[in-house]
């Protein structure tokens, strides 16, 4: 009997040969946000063979002000789309398929010279350092300014020849950060009061993306759907949150933290975000896709029969292990 980890699937007109992915896992290896050799060097290897049904780039930054860290990849300029192109080249010929992560990281921007920004003045609790700037409260014109540098990137990495986008929400980022009420107070259309109002920005950013890219071309959005800690985000919020994001278009949803970042300090079971994938999967009906702290390919299959996901996504034991993923697949 075929494993599910082997079954195909197909999200808005792409199929992929099997539900492993390899979710996006910063390298902090880009030369001024390009591209590097070090960084295709990398996805080479972890690619080779094919293995992979779906490979996740990297968060990229969509404006400078946004930038992470000095040394993450760029999607923010055209002059990006060589760099992209060689990169997802390698990943196609190695026989996987690949969508591209576009970030902005709000107050958790370093090294850029300019004032941090976010949906309110205020920090992330995961933030601890003692230097932290109070974030600047975007305005609705710099809001607007964000969803086109959106939309922009999204561009750039459709005709770099990604076959897919992934909006980064998740992690204590920006669009995160407006997401959750522990970052976002505000008392306009994009309040943090109420669940339309924290997915207003995503709403705005998903159409302008779409406008872009068009209608086949697949949109994934990374949901840090619950904060696990106390007046954040909640498991109800992600089930609602998630409803509401296929309805603005969405193909794909990539369930994760949120500011919590990627852990759950008292939980290490194999798919331990699975508390919200499965009720969202009795809700949704586009691909959910699962990670955090799976390791082995039985897992992996246990998670998929007992309908926790439609995909598995496994960054920490492909990042330590080049051929974990052939060895997952060729085990039967």
């Amino acid at each position: 009997m075929m494993r599910n980890l082997d079954k195909s699937i197909s999200i808005n007109g792409l199929t992929l040969k099997n539900r492993l992915v390899m979710p996006p896992m910063a390298t902090s290896s880009a030369n001024d946000g390009e591209v590097s050799q070090r960084i295709l060097d990398y996805y080479d290897k972890k690619t080779k063979g094919g293995y992979i049904g779906l490979v996740i780039t990297e968060h990229s930054y969509i404006d400078i002000q946004g930038m992470a860290n000095p040394k993450q990849m760029s999607v923010a300029k055209d002059s990006d789309i060589k760099g992209l192109k060689q990169l997802v080249n390698i990943i196609h010929n190695n026989g996987s398929k690949a969508f591209a992560q576009i970030n902005h990281a709000g107050s958790m921007a370093r090294g850029t010279g300019l004032p941090t920004v976010s949906a309110s003045n205020t920090i992330p609790i995961t933030m601890k350092e003692s230097n932290i700037e109070i974030p600047e409260e975007l305005s609705k014109e710099q809001i607007q300014y964000i969803v086109k540098r959106f939309a922009d990137a999204a561009r750039r990495v459709k005709l770099a020849g990604f076959d897919g986008v992934e909006i980064h929400s998740a992690h204590a980022y920006l669009l995160n950060q407006f997401y959750s009420p522990i970052t976002n107070h505000r008392t306009d259309e994009y309040t943090g009061t109420t669940l339309e109002g924290r997915l207003r920005i995503h709403k705005e950013v998903i159409e302008a993306v779409r406008s872009e890219v068009g209608e086949d071309f697949p949109i994934a959005l990374r949901l840090g759907g619950c904060d696990y800690m106390a007046g954040g985000s909640t498991i109800e919020d992600s089930i609602k949150a998630s409803q509401m994001l296929e309805s603005y278009g969405v193909d794909i949803l990539d369930i994760t933290g949120g500011i919590n970042r990627y852990m759950i300090p008292w939980n290490k079971e194999p798919g331990y975000f699975s508390d919200m994938t499965e009720h969202i999967m009795e809700k949704v009906s586009i691909p959910v896709i699962l990670t955090g702290g799976i390791t082995n390919a039985m897992d992996a299959e246990k998670l998929l029969q007992l309908n926790k996901a439609d995909l598995i996504g496994v960054g920490r034991a492909i990042l330590k292990d080049d051929s974990w993923a052939k060895n997952a697949m060729e085990q039967k």
